[in-house]
């Protein structure tokens, strides 16, 4: 039978009784028992528990020790030591006990791959303004050029994400917060986030804008009348308001502040209009023109 050696046994030979092995001090020889310890060293001193991590043993810390080091670390934070840890923890509205993780891939990375700076196209207007439509052809106009976009869709996102939320003043305000939040995170991504929605509330959309580092938040103003909106009416909404059948529409019973400070308008004031290629197209010139 060959030798054998494992934790806390000994070498055994052919014939199964121990083996000796060289001691540890001027080449003695000493006999050693099956559990691996040398009868002249005493009773064996009691062991851990082991635990099997990986296919490999380790000895695990005595229960003491543990809580030991616990209590040290609480204490530690508790009597304000110098700790990184601590001073990272946050709360943020409801969230407690948060940290911020961060990762050496940032925004600057992302943007040198996708060879484009990632920011928010907030389109805004009456409903049947053409907000939807302009989204669409300025995404087609930016993928030509080799840019990678995604459009937050004001009806889109209350297909899923926003789905809980009414029309209702508070809820309205949520969804945008949410959608805010979103984009901002797309444009972190280094995408061209084109977010279109009614917003109809300025403070709504300002919240937004400073959710980005300046210059980030571009916003487009679909700046058309009512009258000629209700006559498109594409989703024959304005019809149903005008009934009250819906309460609340913006435009009917419910305002649109205007932008005051935007930084692109695309106006109509008579029966004709710009095609949503063009009004892309002017909206690019001003990206490009901003770098």
């Amino acid at each position: 039978m060959p030798a054998i050696r494992g934790p806390g046994s000994c070498m055994r030979g052919a014939s199964g009784a121990p083996r000796l092995r060289r001691g540890a001090k001027d080449g003695e020889l000493g006999s050693v028992s099956c559990s691996g310890w040398s009868a002249a060293r005493g009773p064996l001193p009691p062991r851990s528990p082991r635990l099997r991590v990986g296919g490999r043993s380790a000895r695990l810390a005595p229960v003491g020790a543990m809580e030991q080091g616990r209590t040290a670390y609480v204490n530690s934070k508790a009597d304000g030591a110098e700790g990184e840890h601590l001073h990272q923890i946050s709360t943020v509205g409801n969230s407690t006990n948060i940290k911020w993780h961060s990762c050496s891939v940032g925004k600057l990375e992302r943007q040198e791959l996708l060879r484009q700076k990632g920011c928010v196209i907030w389109i805004t207007g009456l409903s049947g303004s053409g907000k939807s439509t302009l989204a669409c052809a300025l995404s087609r106009g930016l993928h030509s050029r080799g840019k990678l976009t995604y459009i937050l869709d004001g009806d889109n996102v209350r297909h899923g994400l926003n789905s809980d939320l009414s029309f209702r003043a508070e809820d309205r305000a949520e969804n945008i917060r949410r959608i805010g939040e979103v984009a901002k995170l797309f444009a972190d991504a280094g995408l061209i986030c084109i977010a279109s929605l009614i917003s109809p509330y300025r403070k709504d959309r300002s919240a937004c804008r400073a959710m980005l580092p300046e210059g980030d938040f571009i916003e487009v103003f679909m700046d058309v009348p009512l009258q000629v909106c209700e006559a498109r009416d594409p989703k024959g909404l304005y019809k149903l308001a005008r009934a009250g059948k819906i309460k609340g529409f913006t435009g009917i019973d419910d305002p649109y502040e205007p932008p005051l400070d935007c930084e692109i308008v695309l106006q109509q004031k008579g029966p004709e209009c710009a095609s949503p290629c063009e009004m892309a197209e002017e909206v690019i010139c001003f990206l490009e023109e901003k770098g």
